[in-house]
């Protein structure tokens, strides 16, 4: 079969959808991936046939832009889909016609992020099969609220509701732009179109074990990650991972916008000469002075190198989130924004990572009482057995069932 899949976001949104066409193409299927260019090196190194989309992610978040207000204020779930808006409305005209031309003659679409408007409107048009997938649970349930939302902000009885005011706060936001794009092709207005598609999560059921009112069309399937082969870290890495007990793993991704200084000063004194990994991500904090008991990271596999560590500290976006779990060690998570928060308060609640409260705000006392809380013999037998169930788990497989059954049938 042919197959288009497609998402717009950061390298934690490419980067598992990337897996997941590396694994149909596996078996047999002819895959295209479009993304934002900055993120396709993990299509690259999985010899995934790609694309660029229109646009700059990483530009667009720069602190001039306003986009990254959101990461720095901890605005709420209003600010954020006006913020994911800004990003995606200026270019969904661009993304519906390049998608349109990529799809013309394939048997599916499988869509993700922030292009699954423009991506469900293209299948419409062509009249072809759409498969939504995604790494942060959007199906309504009565187990949990949306994680657009605050932990525990909602009461029980409305978390299904919950998922309705987030849609709709969502298409409010997106559905101008969205809908001039489809009158471009063709197309009538669109209400509501992105309910009724199954949808297959790169989500790992020992973290969120799947809601028993989940529809028959929505999966949690397990992380979608390709294992390391023939990795070999740099020198210096080798040399300082062997120099001393394993350290410590401090890395926000892709979050920018927060007060680097102020957050790293909390981060040097609560570690407190412990050994420890510094990923600067995008956030331009490579420039700033750090202590030698620090080594600087360049892009690393999570995989080969969480297990080489004794605690992952990081910002709670879903891959990085299960990544450290999978590898059997605490947490502490930092959140800043978005579903953020919804993975902190998950692997609080599974007993591996303990409370520290959000990255614009924590503070040198607090993250030292939770790094000494996270190295107890507890907690990391709790997080060495959860990281054994993950790695049992096979959700590219389970994936690639799934989507079989929904194409074949």
């Amino acid at each position: 079969m042919k197959l288009v899949a497609l998402t717009y976001g950061t390298e934690g949104d490419t980067r598992p959808l990337a897996a997941l066409c590396r694994a149909l193409i596996d078996a047999g299927h002819d895959v295209t991936l479009l993304a934002d260019a900055g993120t396709l090196s993990s299509a690259n190194a999985l010899r995934v046939p790609h694309a660029a989309l229109a646009g700059d992610i990483r530009g667009i978040l720069q602190p001039e832009h306003g986009i990254s207000s959101v990461v720095s204020k901890k605005q709420g779930v209003n600010a954020t889909t006006k913020a994911l808006a800004r990003i995606a409305n200026q270019h969904t005209d661009s993304w519906m016609q390049q998608v349109l031309r990529a799809a013309t003659g394939a048997d599916a679409l499988i869509v993700a992020g922030l292009t699954a408007y423009a991506g469900f409107s293209v299948a419409e048009k062509l009249k072809i099969p759409v498969i939504a997938a995604g790494t942060i649970p959007l199906t309504p349930t009565s187990a949990f609220p949306s994680p657009f939302l605050p932990p525990r902000s909602v009461p029980r009885w409305l978390n299904r509701f919950s998922y309705r005011l987030v849609a709709a706060l969502l298409w409010r936001s997106f559905s101008k732009a969205t809908n001039a794009a489809r009158a471009n092709i063709g197309l009538p207005p669109g209400h509501k179109i992105w309910l009724g598609h199954p949808i297959i999560y790169g989500i790992s059921p020992t973290l969120l074990p799947q809601p028993p009112d989940y529809p028959d069309n929505a999966w949690m399937c397990g992380q979608w990650v390709r294992p390391v082969a023939n990795w070999t870290p740099p020198p210096p890495l080798q040399d300082f991972l062997a120099a001393g007990e394993p350290p410590i793993y401090v890395g926000f991704g892709s979050m920018v916008g927060f007060d680097r200084r102020a957050l790293l000063d909390a981060v040097i004194t609560a570690i407190d000469g412990r050994r420890a990994l510094f990923f600067p991500g995008w956030s331009g904090s490579d420039s700033l002075p750090l202590p030698s008991n620090f080594f600087i990271l360049g892009d690393t596999p999570h995989d080969w190198l969480f297990p080489r560590t004794s605690l992952v500290i990081h910002h709670g976006g879903s891959g990085t989130t299960h990544s450290a779990a999978r590898a059997g060690v605490p947490s502490i998570v930092l959140p800043f924004a978005a579903d953020q928060f919804f993975w902190a308060e998950r692997l609080h609640r599974l007993g591996i990572a303990p409370a520290a409260g959000p990255g614009q705000r924590v503070t040198a006392p607090a993250l030292s009482r939770a790094i000494t809380a996270a190295s107890t013999p507890e907690m990391r037998d709790r997080a060495a057995a959860v990281g054994a169930r993950m790695r049992a788990e096979d959700g590219l497989a389970t994936a690639v069932k799934h989507i079989h059954r929904l194409l074949s049938s």
